[in-house]
């Protein structure tokens, strides 16, 4: 068990893992939940996503004046079951970061998603604040899915 502070949130969703799994990946989608109007005023710039183990993403959009460049590494993709990636932004966290664990298990009306955001121990105060981010984003795909 880690001893980094985690932020975790739990969706379930009525489609099956698999819809669930690839829309979590599909830069068309990654634009409506985790980014853009649904969620908060800001402008989308781009969403690269490159989904194989080893491959890159930046997800860059504009807060007011801000230009803020989420990006990482995809370390694990086990299709429908699990997706795990490091989450930095650019330029402003250390080169550590952090890492997102999203584990997708079957149900019978459809599947649960448990997101783990796992932080450095300097990140520790901003558990509560990632924690409802992810809860808000996962609800968001919820509906559209």
């Amino acid at each position: 068990m880690s001893s980094k502070p985690t932020a975790v949130a739990i969706q379930t969703f009525l489609v099956s893992p698999a819809r669930v799994y690839d829309a979590i990946l599909e830069p068309d989608m990654i634009s409506r939940f985790m980014f853009g109007p649904l969620l908060r005023n800001e402008e989308i710039l781009h969403i690269r996503n490159e989904p194989r183990i080893g491959g890159k993403f930046s997800y860059k959009v504009r807060r007011g004046e801000h230009a803020i460049d989420h990006v990482g590494t995809f370390l694990e993709l086990d299709r429908p079951r699990r997706i795990v990636f490091t989450w930095i932004v650019a330029g402003e966290s250390d080169e550590d970061g952090s890492v997102v664990s999203i584990d997708i298990s079957p149900t019978d009306e459809g599947c649960s998603v448990r997101f783990s955001h796992e932080m450095p121990p300097e990140w520790a105060d901003f558990i509560d604040r990632s924690r409802d981010a992810w809860k808000k984003m996962l609800s968001v795909l919820a509906t559209l899915l």
